[in-house]
């Protein structure tokens, strides 16, 4: 970094404090401190408690396992099976309790009981292993938020397959390049899904997908559109419905795989450019995703947790599926937009599924702040004991709406810090034990230790901001293949660490800072920040001070770049009704310059209906940087809402 840069820090703004109300604490998972394993004095000895939560088929000999730094074993010798895990442990004792509730787009709705999960699962599990599919083999499954998603996940691991799930909404051409990467087995699609009032058709786009592989693979296609939507079966090509007929009541013996195992492949897309294959292991990832979910959202047996996030994202891995399961806890799976048919849809859900744990992006909830507080207002949200965030820093302002209108001030937010390759949240407050500040992800969980560093590697100190790192290994990160290896090393590795020394460091590529109470405060990702002159200033900084702005609901700043010089640009969206825009662009210039300062007086503020978003619910920066630069944009498979760019340009081009 720039060490004349002047980087104004998220802790002026000031935040207040807040602790769990009464009634949370009373049946909190966790509270107490020493029992929580703060601070960080017997790593890697924590992560014994996480993995006593699964059940094994054979213990680990070793804990972890070093032999291979940088990329570490961990729980080595031990066996288990996921599924069973999941599913099959809970049987004796929660049998008719509902584990997945879905609520179709069209007002359908699907309740399983974990014996109805087990039947199922064990079906499509017999399905795929009568059609080839054998243990290590890979299976890409490309679906929207139905029920089949998670049961298909899971039949896959049953039969110690590794599933590939990839997010319905891409295009042919990413369905197959995902497939190529992973040497896929077998798909599992749909015949369509719902955007609103339009139908997509979903299995041409996976018809055009298989076309251009080099080989035939046996696919399922569930029935999402019904009687109404002729669909036309190919050669190797199977109604799921029929199969799950054909195979109910078959015996699947789970199969034991080995903790260090690989449990699914994922790749990473959106804001960061191409996609990368992430892979996690069986064990560790298990392991750090039921300590998380039972620590951090306080699940435990019938807890009903709502995540809006896609599964086809890791958010959606760890917090829909695995966690929630593994936990005996009821999965809400919602079909579909928030906004449809209408902006009462979200509270609904949260009212009649009598939701306890609601788990959302900062992205939507500056989404709910535009509609206006009247709309959960309108709703017995009182079943509500948790409320969570991840993707992107919320700010503390967004914080307050969340805590005060969804949460009605009862309620916890955990603010939480993860990405695809750490597996599970790495930060976030213990929500029955730490206090919260609007804005901070809290402290590292125990058996996690952070450190923030300059370019050179070396520690700063509180106050300080810089890059983000982890110093020790954690079971739930990705654990490359070796075909892997060479990038994973170079990027995430070498970048600070000399290879040949006694240490090891996971740079994160966020930058962030610690507070004099060790909590801290995400500034985004590295690649993030403008530079004015010779200051670079995190986006995240900026939209924090810009958002405080009174009718302002959501903002990005990006640069122009004209010459050698560089301007900044905001773009901003605003709350419903009428509002006086010279007003509020004079308001956010003074703001701006006294928060951050006067060389950081955008030169452009412009209103948008919406920012461009991924479908995980991030800013993507790089389309706002093509408009204000006049460069093309062609990257649509990752925006969830692609036909904003021309209203991007429109607004741009006429302010």
């Amino acid at each position: 970094m720039d060490e004349t840069r002047a980087v104004p820090s998220l802790l002026d703004i000031p935040a207040d404090r807040y602790w769990p109300p009464e009634a949370f604490l009373r049946d909190a998972n966790v509270t107490d401190l020493v029992a929580s394993g703060h601070p960080n004095e017997e790593w890697p000895r924590q992560w014994e408690d996480a993995a006593s939560l699964l059940a094994w088929d054979d213990p680990y000999s070793t804990l972890i396992d070093d032999e291979d730094a940088p990329f570490y074993r961990w729980f080595v010798d031990g066996t288990l099976n996921a599924c069973t895990n999941c599913i099959d442990r809970h049987i004796s004792t929660q049998k008719n309790q509902v584990a997945l509730r879905w609520e179709g787009k069209r007002g359908e709705q699907r309740t399983y009981t974990y014996y109805d999960l087990y039947r199922e699962v064990s079906a499509v599990a017999a399905a795929l292993r009568d059609l080839g599919v054998e243990e290590g083999d890979v299976v890409t499954l490309y679906l929207p938020k139905l029920p089949e998603l998670p049961i298909t996940m899971l039949a896959c691991a049953r039969i110690g397959a590794l599933h590939n799930v990839v997010f319905a909404g891409f295009a042919p051409d990413a369905l197959v390049e995902r497939m190529r990467h992973i040497d896929s087995q077998a798909l599992v699609t749909c015949d369509g899904s719902f955007r609103d009032e339009a139908v997509i058709n979903q299995k041409r786009k996976a018809d055009a997908a298989l076309a251009s592989l080099e080989k035939s693979i046996p696919t399922l296609v569930v029935n999402r559109l019904g009687k109404s939507h002729d669909t036309t079966l190919t050669n190797d090509q199977y109604d799921y419905e029929s199969l799950v007929e054909t195979y109910s009541g078959t015996d699947v013996p789970p199969v034991s795989r080995e903790a260090t195992d690989p449990l699914f492949h994922i790749h990473t897309s959106g804001t960061t450019g191409d996609p990368r294959r992430m892979t996690h292991a069986t064990g560790g990832y298990l392991a750090g995703v039921a300590w998380t979910a039972q620590t951090v959202f306080d699940l435990s047996s019938a807890t009903s947790l709502w995540c809006t996030a896609d599964i086809g994202w890791i958010t959606g891995h760890s917090y829909v599926v695995y966690g929630p399961l593994l936990s005996g806890s009821t999965v809400v799976l919602v079909e579909g937009s928030l906004h449809y048919p209408d902006r009462h849809r979200p509270w609904e859900v949260i009212e009649q599924n009598s939701v306890e744990v609601f788990y959302t992006t900062p992205g939507i909830v500056r989404t709910f702040m535009k509609w206006g507080e009247s709309f959960p207002a309108a709703h017995d949200l009182s079943s509500l004991r948790l409320l969570g965030t991840v993707g992107e820093p919320i700010g503390p302002d967004t914080w307050e709406w969340f805590y005060t209108h969804v949460g009605e001030r009862q309620c916890p937010i955990v603010n939480t810090w993860w990405q695809t390759e750490t597996g599970c949240v790495l930060l976030s407050p213990i929500p029955g034990i730490d206090e919260m500040k609007p804005g901070s992800v809290g402290k590292p969980l125990p058996g996690v230790e952070i450190e923030i560093v300059d370019a050179n590697g070396q520690e700063l100190p509180p106050g300080e901001p810089g890059y983000l790192t982890i110093v020790r290994p954690w079971p739930s990160m990705l654990t490359p293949l070796e075909s892997d290896w060479y990038w994973v090393l170079a990027e995430y590795w070498q970048t600070f660490s000399d290879p040949r020394a006694d240490s090891w460091r996971y740079f994160t590529g966020d930058q962030a800072v610690i507070d004099d109470d060790g909590d801290v405060w995400i500034i985004g990702r590295d690649d993030d920040v403008i530079t004015i002159g010779n200051r670079r200033l995190g986006t995240a900084e900026l939209e924090a001070a810009i958002t405080t702005v009174d009718g302002v609901t959501e903002a990005a700043a990006v640069a122009e770049r004209s010459g050698g010089d560089t301007a900044l640009c905001v773009f901003a969206t605003l709350t419903q009704g009428p509002q006086d825009r010279n007003s509020v662009r004079k308001t956010i210039t003074e703001t701006v310059a006294e928060r951050i300062g006067e060389f950081a007086r955008p030169t452009a503020i412009v209103f948008t209906p919406e920012l461009p978003e991924t479908y995980s619910g991030k800013t993507m920066y790089r389309v706002l940087e093509h408009v204000v630069n006049a460069r093309p944009h062609s990257d649509s498979d990752s925006l969830r809402n692609p036909a904003i760019v021309g209203e991007l340009n429109t607004v741009w081009n006429e302010h």
